[in-house]
């Protein structure tokens, strides 16, 4: 199938990654569906907005369907006042180490203290080189995604 995302998320156990960053984003975001089986994500990433549709992960939480295109900022916009409750607000990092790039997402607002990293990857068991700042691996655990985090902020848990 084309259009896989292939990535493993990780809890970040110390703030080093931010001297290692090459660039930092803001990003909002919001979900027009939440439901597992098919994510439907509205994204401003600084002066770009995205629409982006993923589908159920499977058993071991790294692999799934994502398809993305680009939009206007506007139309971004429009459709986040749409969007169920739960706007996310983060700060993304992109940090590299070896030969991938890691996306350390900084959240804000009501996930305020949760640092979570992903790393995308070619095929589920590529090796990749693990950053001193990398700790616990929490891929395919529902409670870090995205979607979940817009219903049950970081504060509530």
């Amino acid at each position: 199938m084309e259009h896989l995302e292939i990535e493993r998320k990780f809890l970040v156990s110390s703030d080093a990654y931010k001297q290692e960053a090459t660039s930092q984003t803001r990003i909002a975001q919001g979900f027009l569906n939440t439901d597992p089986s098919r994510t439907v994500r509205v994204r401003i990433m600084g002066e770009k907005g995205f629409l982006t549709v993923k589908g159920a992960s499977n058993d071991s939480g790294t692999t799934r369907f994502e398809w993305e295109i680009e939009i206007s900022v506007k139309e971004a916009t429009n459709l986040i006042d749409l969007c169920e409750s739960g706007i996310l607000e983060k700060n993304r990092y992109e940090v590299p180490s070896g030969k991938h790039i890691f996306e350390v997402d900084e959240f804000l607002g009501e996930n305020k203290g949760l640092i979570v990293a992903e790393v995308e990857l070619e095929h589920e068991d590529e090796p990749f080189e693990r950053p001193e700042w990398l700790g616990e691996e929490v891929t395919g655990q529902r409670k870090y995604y995205n979607s979940q985090l817009s219903k049950t902020p970081f504060k509530e848990w």
